[in-house]
């Protein structure tokens, strides 16, 4: 009686029989076998090797799914469903290139399960081997092979997939081998020692203090002297070594920030899977929402503190050569991907406002907020640097407004949970860090100056919802009323300027 993989290797090879690889002659079924051998060098799991050798049937072939299921089991047939493309019937494969790859990725990306993880490090080695193979015969040639003739389409495929992988099959020796592939036909894509073997230093956040959430990740204090900040699952080794990158660069600009000193791997838990994080020497140091926290009767003060170090950052100027991009990429964003789903009509008003702000080389944080800020002896370090960007003041403050005041309007407890402290407190810390900021207390100004900023901070909003799966009713309601407040200040404003 054959065994699975023996009936899977025939049942392919019926599938595939007549097909020939794209790059060259070679007849198909030898691609999904060397698939299959690549998984052997890591896993014995039966289960996962068969979906090597089936991996591209149904994508490429008449087999469904369901027969799959039926001859090889629900997990083979899961497994192989989580390497198969859309086909998107009517539109050329040319056409739909991103869209495939860009879906594909997603499906990666959000996966726990290793066998999945190992079974796309397997087909992609085994592709991009032949790529590079024939790449070193005849150079740029090779891409008139494919569907997508942009080479650096294919880099940021295959660099985003060895991103993906990384942090749990950086030890294998597909992995190192990818990584070869990649850098020898785009030179530079990876740092060289990720293609020789590498361990990072692992550790374990059980027990430790939790003392801040942010948009990419939670901070912890690990021990007396050591914080550390753990990423979203989302979140690559390339990203924490950029955000790494910017804090030097801002450090030697002369903003005050923590720099750290190494990357981890933070064992996972029942919760989620291994992530990335970065260690930071900050002795005694805790956040300023965390004082605010323990003393609100202070949150003058802190707010002052705030505004000082708000103005340290805007009053820093940047030249084009200092790679900082324009913070404005992200509010046209907020603006077309929220109101402009919701109102187009609005949505150009939004614009004509937005663009009467002028192109400043300042320094903006992009996320600034008191969980972002560290107190060491007095002195506050920011943390959180991928964000770093240039623009205009206002869109900074419409961050804040949108923290403090606009999250917690509809639910205060929102804010209580992501600052640590009481929703009035919010709202006084804005006002005050607003009063500090300008340097006045002309109440018609502050009121104005709020007002831009509840525009910009409305239209976050609504895209933060829209990009939920399932909106309650309660967020459709909270969208109708952006929209409406949006529609009554492009009336009253002419201006984002202040």
């Amino acid at each position: 009686m054959m065994n699975k993989l023996e009936e899977a290797i025939i049942y392919a090879t019926v599938m595939h029989q007549g097909k020939v690889r794209k790059l060259g002659s070679t007849p198909y079924i030898l691609h999904p076998m060397e698939v299959a051998q690549i998984l052997s060098t890591m896993t014995d799991d039966q289960d996962v090797i068969t979906a090597g050798i089936l991996h591209d049937v149904v994508e490429d072939t008449d087999g469904t799914l369901a027969e799959i299921e039926k001859r090889f089991g629900e997990r083979v047939a899961f497994l192989v469903s989580s390497e198969s493309e859309n086909k998107y019937d009517g539109e050329s494969r040319s056409e739909s290139w991103k869209r495939r790859k860009e879906e594909s990725l997603k499906v990666l990306k959000n996966s726990d399960d290793q066998g999945v993880r190992m079974l796309w490090l397997a087909d992609k080695l085994a592709n991009i081997r032949s790529l590079a193979g024939n790449y070193s015969e005849h150079g740029d040639k090779v891409w008139e092979n494919f569907h997508q003739h942009d080479s650096e389409m294919h880099h940021w495929y295959y660099q985003s997939i060895a991103e993906q992988l990384e942090m749990t099959l950086n030890k294998t020796g597909a992995f190192k081998e990818f990584i070869k592939h990649i850098n020898f036909i785009w030179p530079g894509s990876f740092d060289s020692d990720k293609a020789r073997y590498m361990k990072y230093r692992e550790v374990s956040i059980e027990g430790c203090k939790h003392m801040g959430r942010g948009a990419k990740g939670d901070v912890y204090r690990y021990d007396d002297e050591l914080i550390i900040k753990v990423y979203n699952e989302n979140n690559t080794y390339h990203d924490v070594e950029l955000e790494i990158a910017m804090a030097r660069k801002a450090f030697i600009l002369g903003i005050p920030t923590a720099i750290s000193f190494g990357i981890v791997s933070v064992k996972g838990t029942n919760q989620y899977r291994d992530r990335y994080g970065a260690m930071y020497e900050l002795v005694d140091a805790e956040t300023v929402s965390a004082c605010i926290a323990r003393d609100p009767g202070q949150v003058t003060a802190y707010a002052k503190l705030m505004a000082e170090l708000a103005h340290t950052i805007h009053s820093t100027k940047v030249s084009p050569q200092d790679g900082y991009h324009s913070c404005m990429e992200r509010i046209v964003a907020y603006i077309e991907d929220g109101i402009g789903r919701e109102d187009k009509a609005l949505s150009d008003r939004c614009m004509a406002l937005l663009k009467t702000l002028p192109e400043t080389d300042n320094l903006l944080h992009g996320d600034f907020h008191t969980g972002n800020v560290f107190l060491q002896r007095g002195e506050p370090l920011l943390i959180d640097m991928d964000r770093l960007a240039t623009g205009h003041p206002i869109l900074e403050i419409s961050d804040l407004y949108y923290f403090y005041v606009l999250l917690g309007e509809d639910d205060p407890e929102v804010v209580e949970r992501f600052m640590g402290f009481s929703y009035d407190t919010a709202q006084a810390f804005f006002s005050c860090f607003l009063k500090h900021y300008l340097g006045t207390e002309d109440e018609v100004l502050q009121k104005e100056v709020s007002e831009k900023a509840s525009l910009i901070g409305c239209s976050r909003l609504i895209r933060k919802i829209r990009k939920q799966r399932k909106p309650s009713d309660a967020d459709h309601r909270l969208v109708q009323n952006c929209v409406k407040r949006i529609a009554k200040l492009t009336e009253k404003l002419d201006s984002l300027c202040f």
